[in-house]
């Protein structure tokens, strides 16, 4: 049975415009009430401590924060983000949290590298029926966080260096003790860094990274309809401290064509005849995805008759083949005559009811 996800916010108890600083001490009083080593065996606990979990990673990244802003939870479902695995997924990335929650290193809780990987990116490709159908090559500009290119991602100005923490001492924490207990927190003036940075960065503020533009080159596969998403891996956001790079999500959106229309992988067009080929038979040129093609009018055929054309239609995205293109005949009635077509008419339509 599909559950609904509840709100990110909600879920925190947090509203929209809050800060990262809030977020983050709610989360921890959350993880605090509900943390699997408090409530062993308790399976509503465990189900709680996750979901937060979850809410955290995203609101406190402000790249999916935007992508969950915008387009909510299947945003980010189509931007590739699935959240954690388990319990280890969880320790692993916010172990310095449950340190600060304890005052020690949670039974569970496992070291956390400074590497991260970059935000998965969402681009929204609209190209024609054409490029759709027999595929194309093009290029596209993105805007993603990188690395800051005069401190190389340190915020700090060059020739400079971050500063160990005066208050905490580099460890991130301070911690206050009160009979056999010890409670940390993370040290306000570092936020949990352990350094402080005295001269930032002129480029980037400290922050360590700009946003820059760039063309990426991508190549649209015959077949893609819309709705199709074509991931682009390592395109996305910068990864920081060495982490790999995050991917990119090209979601298409298909133009319709003036001449055909797309069902599965046939399609269909109308193609006018004359009221005297339509009578007498011949040949028509048919338009198809690959230039003009001739099929024969048998004699007598009548307004609305469908012709397939096997192997004309769009090729399968996912394995061999074509679809068809199927033409729909319209006899083409002349709002104009001259008088020798209406005098020819006329005798035409007199001898037809004497026979």
């Amino acid at each position: 049975m599909m559950t609904t996800k509840r709100c990110y916010y909600e879920i925190l108890g947090v509203d929209r415009n809050a800060g990262e600083e809030e977020i983050k001490k709610r989360y921890r009083k959350i993880a605090m009430q509900y943390h699997p080593d408090r409530n062993p065996g308790n399976k509503e606990a465990e189900e709680i401590f996750k979901e937060a979990a979850e809410a955290y990673e995203v609101l406190s990244n402000p790249e999916k924060r935007e992508i969950y802003d915008r387009y909510g939870h299947e945003g980010l479902n189509n931007a590739g983000y699935r959240g954690f695995s388990g319990f280890e997924d969880i320790f692993s990335s916010f172990g310095d949290i449950f340190g600060d929650i304890f005052g020690f290193s949670s039974a569970r809780s496992r070291s956390r590298t400074s590497a991260r990987v970059g935000a998965d990116l969402r681009y929204d490709l609209r190209i024609s029926f054409m490029d759709a159908a027999l595929g194309a090559n093009t290029e596209i500009t993105i805007e993603k966080y990188t690395a800051c290119p005069v401190c190389g991602g340190s915020g700090c100005a060059p020739g400079t260096s971050p500063q160990v923490c005066p208050r905490c001492n580099g460890r991130g924490q301070i911690t206050q003790s009160s009979g056999f207990f010890s409670i940390s927190t993370t040290c306000p003036q570092c936020n949990g860094r352990g350094t402080i940075i005295t001269n930032p960065c002129r480029n980037c503020g400290g922050g360590g990274r700009v946003i820059t533009s760039k063309t990426v080159q991508i190549k649209i596969p015959a077949g893609v309809e819309s709705g199709s998403r074509l991931r682009l891996r390592g395109e996305g956001g910068e990864g920081e401290n060495g982490g790999p790079n995050g991917d990119l999500y090209v979601f298409i959106e298909v133009e319709p064509h003036e001449i055909f229309e797309r069902k599965d992988n046939d399609i269909y067009c109308r193609v006018p005849i004359s009221f005297a080929k339509a009578v007498l038979g011949g040949n028509a040129e048919i338009p198809t995805l690959f230039g003009t093609d001739k099929i024969k009018i048998p004699r007598g055929t009548p307004n609305g008759k469908v012709f397939r054309l096997k192997g004309k239609g769009i090729p399968y995205l996912k394995g061999y083949g074509q679809g068809d293109e199927f033409v729909e005949i319209v006899i083409d009635v002349p709002a104009n005559i001259t008088k020798k077509q209406e005098e020819l008419l006329l005798e035409f339509e007199r001898l037809s009811k004497e026979k």
